[in-house]
């Protein structure tokens, strides 16, 4: 049972490490919107009405290798059947930063986010101009391009069933950086963007943030 309004966001880690005290601020800066940040380990382990009493589940995960069930003993997690249930109800999706090449041998994680080869480059600190692709779009609307700090991505575009959001030219990004999708019968949001503090404090940055999580919580 939900006993308020807030839209509940599990905010899914591990695997990349990242400033937990300025991550934490982030969230809390988000108006109606409750984020419950949790390690991968401990969210497999919630029980699925637990599971589903979040709107969207939040991905800030990079663990690479391919999800399993096959844990320690004492683990009581089932990691890769608790990932397999995503889609299964309109429960939204926000694939957020490195998340987008977690469990990178993984066909489930390609469909979800939208790619079918997830080769990459890296490239950090880099000043990059976003330019607003979709201006109708409920997450981007009203939004005008703006110039932030952040860790980039050069790789493939996303599948052709994607919406293209945001975009930049910067030579050593990838051409999109935020777009939306379906898996199953969810929403999902893919924003490329959100390394560290550096694109946190930008407000845009936010303000994106959270129409992201609002519009796959079908807020908005």
């Amino acid at each position: 049972m939900k006993f308020d309004q807030s839209i509940r966001v599990a905010v899914v880690t591990g695997g990349h490490s990242f400033n937990v005290v300025e991550f934490h601020d982030l969230f809390g800066r988000l108006s109606g919107i409750q984020a419950y940040i949790q390690h991968m380990d401990d969210f497999a382990t919630s029980s699925l009405r637990v599971r589903n009493n979040y709107d969207v589940i939040l991905f800030y995960t990079m663990l690479l290798d391919g999800p399993t069930d096959d844990g320690l003993e004492w683990y009581q997690g089932k990691p890769k059947s608790v990932l397999e249930n995503l889609g299964q109800t309109d429960q939204g999706i926000f694939i957020l930063h490195h998340s987008i090449l977690a469990y990178r041998n993984w066909p489930i994680w390609g469909e979800i986010v939208g790619f079918d080869d997830l080769t990459h480059d890296v490239a950090m600190n880099q000043e990059i101009f976003v330019q607003v692709t979709s201006p109708r779009h409920p997450i981007t609307s009203g939004l005008s391009d703006w110039q932030m700090a952040d860790e980039t991505y050069n790789m493939k575009t996303p599948l052709p069933d994607s919406e293209i959001l945001l975009t930049t030219d910067h030579p050593k990004s990838m051409k999109v950086l935020a777009w939306v999708r379906r898996y199953q019968k969810s929403r999902v949001f893919c924003f490329q963007s959100g390394h560290d503090s550096q694109a946190w404090q930008n407000q845009n940055f936010v303000t994106v943030l959270q129409r992201g999580i609002q519009w796959c919580a079908k807020k908005i």
